[in-house]
């Protein structure tokens, strides 16, 4: 339990006035306020001496290790044997609990996002609930911080970006992206696995993004598409292009293999359209079958040399100093349940940070980005 904020408070000492008075710096009190930052000793001491208080009575191990039931997603389940208990990362949607492994979150973000928890136990609840999918979970963060956190699920990676600056803005708030294509993403949303969706799916005969998809399986009034940036699709190949691809009518030829993405993706969607309209079968395309989990493993693959192409974007390719051919300009849209703006406390202030400056300022720097409608909201 951390009581600083509110102790502070209470002295009318805003974080700036603390830090002066026991000499540390503005931005470790944020952090210690926002539990990011364990205190030492001796600057648990210093706050507690200038706030005139106790160190138990700001800091406290009491709720340290809490356990919670929460429904355990993300299809493979980690194994609970001899050794370190599986980390977790923990939202509450609508709610429920909802526990993913923190290996879901990639190769290279699982050693950089901190877990919520543990997995203790796949056993049914103590209140005899018969469904295994339940565990018990021994958090490792405060179960009120992690009550802030907004679950997104799409396949854009500036998301992580996004919720860096949400941090920024907003102690406690962060954003637990879980990597996935279009189509799995509305699902769990409609499962309310998750806050919101991120989408990238063209109307194949109307060019739109989005909306007449979500038109056909959503209904409207429920729901907010805001816009998170419209970025530029098409071909990831290799430096120097040693295999001369100019189009989608390349991919056919024998001395070219791809990686594709999972069915119901965004990008598998617009090969598959572009193949369709060249004359051509995905079935006659080499690595077809073959797929990537995110816009960034499609970019490795091909950097690694496991592919001479595959379908992704413009930033992912950046990313890897691959050559990218542009397909189409598309909008990258967040859906949200209306009745999650009104009941999750932070949800406003993610699209606040999307509408930002500093935000759109940094994705457009990237590469790839075009932020002129960042934050608008589209007319479902």
């Amino acid at each position: 339990m951390n009581r600083l904020k509110e102790v502070r408070t209470a002295r009318g000492l805003s974080q700036g006035e603390l830090a002066a008075r026991a000499d540390v710096t503005r931005q470790a009190i944020s952090s210690i306020e926002a539990n990011r930052y364990l205190p030492t000793t001796v600057v648990a001491l210093q706050l507690a001496q200038v706030l005139n208080t106790s160190v138990e009575d700001l800091f406290s191990l009491q709720s340290a290790g809490e356990v919670i039931e929460a429904r355990l997603i993300d299809g493979v389940r980690p194994a609970l044997s001899a050794g370190p208990l599986p980390r977790v990362k923990v939202v509450k949607v609508n709610g429920q609990y909802f526990a993913r492994p923190v290996t879901g979150l990639g190769e290279v973000l699982s050693y950089t996002v901190a877990a919520d928890g543990f997995l203790e136990s796949r056993e049914a609840s103590r209140r005899g609930r018969s469904d295994a999918s339940f565990v018990q979970v021994r958090l490792s963060r405060d179960r009120n911080s992690i009550e802030q956190e907004i679950a997104v699920a799409g396949c854009d990676p500036a998301i992580f970006l996004a919720g860096e600056h949400l941090r920024r803005r907003k102690d406690q708030t962060s954003v637990v992206g879980w990597t996935m294509g279009s189509t799995a993403a509305l699902q769990a949303l409609q499962r309310g696995e998750v806050h919101v969706a991120g989408i990238h799916l063209t109307d194949d005969s109307t060019g739109e993004s989005n909306l007449p998809f979500l038109r056909r399986y959503l209904k409207a009034s429920a729901y907010e598409v805001i816009t998170f940036a419209t970025w530029e699709e098409g071909l990831v190949v290799r430096p120097g292009n040693p295999k001369q691809i100019r189009s989608v009518a390349d991919l056919v030829r024998e001395d070219v293999t791809v990686i594709n993405r999972e069915e119901g993706a965004g990008a598998r969607l617009l090969l598959d359209q572009r193949l369709g309209a060249a004359g051509f079968a995905g079935s006659q395309v080499k690595g077809y079958a073959r797929t990537a989990t995110s816009h960034l493993h499609v970019a490795r693959l091909v950097s690694e040399g496991q592919a001479d192409a595959g379908m992704g974007i413009r930033s992912a390719a950046q990313s890897y100093d691959l050559e990218f051919i542009p397909l189409q300009s598309a909008r990258y849209d967040l859906v949200v349940p209306k009745v999650y703006l009104s009941s999750h406390p932070s949800l406003h202030h993610l699209f606040d940070t999307l509408a930002s400056r500093p935000f759109r300022s940094e994705i457009a720097a990237i590469g790839g980005y075009d932020t002129t409608d960042t934050g608008k909201l589209q007319a479902l």
